[in-house]
């Protein structure tokens, strides 16, 4: 790596801290609708990374520890989970959460996924939950999951899927950067919300790190609330890659530009409430 680039890196490192430093109280607040939203494809990643009594478990990316608490549970009170994340803002929370929940087995640590700080072959398991897509280099991410993982541990990662499979995100994109008169980026692109979807790519990169038995299932994730409306609060207080672009607006194009989202997204009401299509996908493997 040469000086330049070891100074992008860290540039691009500090400019994510700071994205969720900001968004840390508007993720944790809206744990509310998070928790059912992804419950189903959490207790799965939980499964598939072999999550057992007992066990040592890291959570990558942890956030406000929504996914930490399940793992506590499972693991129980002989079983050892750290959370980290790259946010001591966010991390707070998690902490905050697991302490008001009696856990006594949840230790966090402020952490860059790509450089865990964590001595070789710790963990029994280790799971990431809508984090790995974030990270600018998500092949060095996996590589520091298989060093920390024990020999014959199971990791799971859940990422976003494919942009097609994941028109909400890509609405809210796209009219971020019109409105903020960007070109569109390619869904692809390193670090972005979508940047893990390729078919299989999320395959390849865990092969490049290292694992094997490597299995990746794509599950249906709607998003469902009683109206578009409380979807948007949702985003507003909560997507820090979008909130990132608007908030560079004046005020009356941010305006509009929430605006054209919300209605753009208004055609997924239904008569029963607003369901917003979501693909996941969960790469289970071993080291």
């Amino acid at each position: 790596m040469t000086a330049k680039s070891a100074i992008d890196g860290e540039t691009a490192t500090a400019a994510v801290r700071a994205q969720w430093n900001q968004m840390a109280k508007g993720w944790s607040d809206a744990g509310v609708v998070i928790r059912p939203w992804l419950q189903e494809a959490t207790l799965a990643m939980l499964g598939m990374a072999g999550v057992k009594p007992g066990c040592r478990v890291l959570d990558v990316a942890a956030g406000a520890g929504d996914q930490t608490l399940d793992v506590a549970a499972w693991v129980g009170p002989q079983g050892h989970v750290l959370a980290t994340d790259l946010s001591p803002d966010i991390l707070q929370f998690a902490a905050q959460q697991a302490a008001a929940a009696g856990y006594r087995n949840v230790e966090t640590r402020v952490s860059d996924g790509e450089k865990l700080q964590i001595e070789d072959a710790q963990f029994d398991a280790v799971v990431c939950r809508l984090g790995l897509m974030l990270f600018g280099d998500p092949l060095q991410g996996l590589r520091e999951m298989a060093r920390v993982l024990k020999p014959g541990g199971g990791v799971c990662t859940i990422v976003f899927g494919a942009p097609q499979a994941n028109p909400c995100l890509t609405t809210l994109m796209s009219v971020a950067f019109r409105h903020a008169g960007l070109p569109q980026r390619d869904p692809f692109q390193p670090g972005g919300l979508l940047s893990l979807g390729k078919p299989g790519l999320i395959d390849e990169l865990f092969r490049e790190a290292g694992f094997r038995e490597i299995a990746t299932t794509r599950l249906a994730a709607p998003f469902r609330l009683p109206t578009v409306k409380d979807y948007m609060d949702f985003i507003r207080t909560s997507a820090g890659p979008v909130v990132q672009i608007v908030q560079r607006l004046e005020p009356t194009k941010a305006a509009a530009a929430w605006a054209d989202m919300e209605e753009a997204l208004g055609r997924y009401q239904t008569p029963t409430g607003w369901e917003g299509p979501n693909e996941l996908l969960l790469t289970a493997a071993r080291r």
